[in-house]
């Protein structure tokens, strides 16, 4: 079981719950905007905390009665539809920053693989203003994959980027669902994207 929430917080005066259990995989979170699916997401995430319920990801216990891990224990690498790069840090340097989240004896991928996996070695001393919507989310990735995680989360990911841009994008989120096999629970309002990405979709809204 990768993700098995039964979950209830209060967000900006409304009240979102999810509940659902899915296998191994991609896992998307589908609806309109303000259906509460980035706040699930950020409630496994560790940076809402729901009212009551219970978090569990790949076989751990996040969230319940008795347990709260704090978001640096949770072991999640986070990517956003904004790749959110730091400025005044070049490519390599933002790569590393995840790599330092991390003890080495809980590294599982280096840096060197990770370039070679999203093919991002000719942007290692760019500025992120230098970068194209695609690549800025390429090294996002990136910096996610190198902070070690054991899942990930994806908040609508492929939504400020254009046409080509996106299918670059979802190519390597696939190789991530097929040849990391790292559980991904992932947001988005669009049909057509989730239907090619996800193993298990879950409707909110």
């Amino acid at each position: 079981m990768s993700f098995d929430v039964d979950a209830t917080c209060r967000f900006e005066g409304r009240t979102v719950a999810a509940r659902f259990a899915t296998g191994p995989g991609l896992t998307a979170l589908f609806g309109p905007s303000g259906a509460g699916k980035s706040s699930v997401l950020n409630m496994v995430a560790g940076l809402l905390k729901p009212a009551r319920g219970r978090i569990v990801v790949a076989g751990e216990t996040l969230f319940d009665e008795a347990t709260d891990l704090p978001p640096e224990r949770r072991r999640a690498g986070y990517v956003f539809q904004d790749a959110r790069l730091f400025p005044h840090k070049r490519v390599a340097a933002n790569l590393r920053y995840g790599e330092k989240l991390t003890a080495v004896t809980e590294r599982w991928i280096s840096f060197e693989r990770t370039i070679e996996f999203l093919g991002i070695e000719h942007l290692l001393g760019r500025w992120p203003r230098s970068l194209s919507g695609g690549e800025a989310q390429r090294v996002a990735i990136g910096r996610a994959l190198l902070s070690a995680p054991r899942f990930l989360l994806m908040d609508e990911p492929l939504a400020s980027l254009d046409g080509a841009r996106r299918e670059e994008i979802m190519r390597v989120i696939e190789r991530i669902r097929d040849d990391l096999k790292l559980p991904v629970l992932y947001v988005s309002h669009d049909r057509s994207e989730v239907e090619r990405l996800a193993d298990h979709i879950i409707e909110m809204g």
